[in-house]
């Protein structure tokens, strides 16, 4: 038997960064995003040789091990081998021989979550292998605890809420890792302009996330009130940016965007540089109204707002800069799996 699943990347709009410690648990975090046609993967493949093989396209591992309940987490595949040794702990399950494979549709350090979204879609994937009862809710919050927890890795907590729930999503983050998540109706003409008015470009430059975190967890901590300013401005701007959002506003949209990308330039020394301010300004001489990276900063995606009209132009005028645009559509499910029994494979089949 195979099993499946794939969880979806998300765009934050507005209200980046609020969902990060310890600013969440002092003010309370906000965010609105969206998933797209963009997603994690996850296979797995019951085997007979009693070992566990792991093949991570983004983990750089494609090792076999023998079966065990707890693999070792050596810098390699950590999301996969974290995620499979707290779900072998905490529900005591059987062992058994498998091979599992991951893969992205977009690069690490893109500033679209795959690092939560890839932890989601393997969850998703032991959740339809064993029957585990977990729901939306609870995959969400064991991928925060394996990413945030077990793996120490920094970032925030929308990621895991966005892939496990899908759609477009206002989002409240509250002391004790507390999370609603909010889902909203947008209506399809709105969707449909949102997206023939977004570019999305790839910098050419992938980032860790860790170190732009850091800087604004230490921030907050020390009380640095030009950034805990801009970070309340940040949390504005995703209750205003749902109210654009719902109206279909886009003369809002866009100004609350480019504002709160200088917001955010005021959080972390890093979540600029040259590659991210000459994309800006190639983009605005063609046409982009405004902008904002996505993710921590610092490289990845960028997001530019224009009048569809000039979308082309925009387009053609960023691709000489030696990165790429992404074409998208927004999307509404969130995680799922499924299951494929021998006889349903492609390869079993004979012609």
């Amino acid at each position: 038997m195979i099993i499946r699943s794939k969880a979806p990347l998300r765009l934050g709009l507005a209200g980046g960064g609020s969902d990060v410690s310890p600013y969440s648990d002092i003010y309370g975090g906000i965010i609105l995003n969206a998933t797209i046609n963009l997603y994690a993967y996850c296979t797995i493949e019951e085997t007979d040789d009693n070992s566990i093989t792991i093949e991570s396209y983004d983990g750089d591992c494609n090792e076999c091990y023998p079966l065990c309940r707890e693999l070792e987490i050596d810098g390699k595949a950590s999301l996969l081998k974290g995620s499979y040794n707290r779900v072998m702990r905490d529900f005591d399950l059987s062992l058994k021989s498998c091979k599992i494979t991951t893969y992205n549709d977009a690069p690490a350090g893109s500033g679209l979550g795959t690092s939560s979204t890839m932890v989601v879609a393997i969850l998703k994937a032991f959740v339809e292998w064993h029957s585990l009862p977990l729901g939306d809710y609870e995959i969400a919050r064991l991928a925060y605890e394996i990413e945030r927890k077990d793996l120490q890795l920094s970032g925030g907590k929308q990621d895991q809420y966005a892939a496990a729930f899908g759609g477009f999503n206002y989002m409240e983050f509250l002391k004790d890792d507390m999370v609603i998540v909010n889902p909203l109706k947008v209506k399809r003409w709105i969707i449909d302009e949102l997206e023939a008015s977004i570019v999305l470009y790839f910098t050419g430059r992938s980032r860790s996330s860790a170190a732009i975190i850091d800087e604004q967890k230490k921030n907050t901590s020390t009380g640095n009130n030009k950034s805990i300013e801009a970070m309340h401005r940040i949390k504005q701007s995703a209750i205003d940016m749902k109210l654009a959002v719902l109206k279909g506003d886009m003369k809002e949209f866009s100004r609350i965007l480019g504002q709160g990308w200088e917001d955010k330039k005021k959080m972390a020394g890093a979540i600029t540089n040259p590659i991210i301010e000459e994309a800006f300004e190639v983009a605005t001489k063609a046409g982009a109204l405004s902008g904002k990276v996505s993710g921590a900063g610092g490289g990845g995606f960028i997001m530019f707002f224009v009048e569809p009209t000039k979308k082309k132009v925009v387009v053609e005028a960023l691709e000489k800069l030696g990165g790429f645009t992404k074409h998208f559509n927004f999307t509404d499910g969130g995680a799922h799996g499924w299951k494929i029994y021998e006889t349903d494979r492609v390869d079993s089949l004979k012609f």
